[in-house]
């Protein structure tokens, strides 16, 4: 089966790489459809990861309602996410699909990965994005818990209800976006991850063993993956293989979950092409 599906990989990744994965109109603004508002935040200092500080945003629906717990949503390198001009155009998604019943009201929690200040004025800041999103453990999944969601919560009332929260990120965001989940089953039951980074950069190899293993103890969350046939392969792992066998062992642990196969590298074009449409899933049973 590896041989065959390694084949099928780089034929894919020879002749289709250049696709083009156009945004739909559910990515577009619609005119007669409310627009919700994006609010821009700094935290400046962290107890789980010392010394760093973090840009992050929120957007509020529309239609929120102070009176009723909204649905949330963690992004992962939340900048590029929540821009309107961007690939996934966040906010404008959620209006058109709020609007038209396909998904709850629901707040987006962008998240910027941590920088340290530089210690020369002639250099600039350091990102710590692969140390908080690529590792194994809880770290950043306390961090959003206890540092980001109470400062969330102090501008909007989100609901308690773990099948009303889900979180979303692309490569390395993509793994910490299933981290999350994984480490906090009881806050977390839905996972977007877009070309997730499932490989040995800092022993994010190890989840499809550990997913097998806990088989007779799955966790209850619904999982998206996506990922191009013409990602990466480097060092740390080929991509789409660490992908497959994502796919592989949840299907195995019969977690509710799907995974599309394109055949673009490593990018999001096509995670946002089918955003409105992942959605659509991930939420399926949560709009009354």
């Amino acid at each position: 089966m590896r041989p065959h599906f390694l084949l099928a990989l780089a034929i894919a990744a020879t002749a289709f790489a250049a696709e083009e994965y156009p945004l739909g109109p559910d990515s577009t603004p619609q005119a007669g459809v409310p627009q919700g508002e994006v609010k821009n935040f700094t935290l400046g200092t962290s107890t789980i990861f010392p010394g760093t500080k973090h840009e992050w945003s929120l957007y509020i629906p529309k239609q929120y309602d102070a009176a009723k717990p909204a649905c949330a949503m963690v992004f992962f390198d939340g900048g590029g996410f929540a821009k309107l001009d961007g690939g996934f155009r966040i906010p404008v998604v959620f209006d058109n699909l709020i609007a038209k019943k396909e998904m709850p009201v629901t707040i987006g929690i962008f998240i910027n990965p941590g920088t340290v200040p530089a210690s020369e004025a002639s250099k600039g800041a350091r990102s710590c994005r692969s140390y908080e999103y690529d590792s194994m453990g809880d770290a950043n999944a306390r961090f959003v818990m206890e540092e980001i969601i109470p400062e969330v919560r102090k501008l909007v009332k989100l609901t308690d209800d773990p099948e009303g929260w889900g979180t979303c990120g692309t490569s390395s965001g993509g793994i910490a976006a299933f981290t999350l989940a994984w480490e906090k089953p009881e806050h977390f039951h839905k996972v977007i991850s877009y070309i997730g980074s499932f490989t040995n950069i800092r022993g994010g190899y190890d989840y499809p063993a550990l997913i097998r293993k806990m088989k007779d103890k799955p966790k209850p969350l619904r999982v998206f993956l996506q990922d191009g046939a013409a990602d990466l392969d480097n060092l740390h792992g080929l991509w789409p293989l660490s992908n497959r066998d994502m796919d592989a062992a949840l299907k195995f642990a019969g977690y509710d979950h799907k995974f599309e196969l394109g055949t673009g590298g490593h990018s999001g074009k096509q995670g946002g092409a089918i955003l409105p449409d992942v959605l659509r899933w991930l939420w399926r049973d949560a709009v009354k």
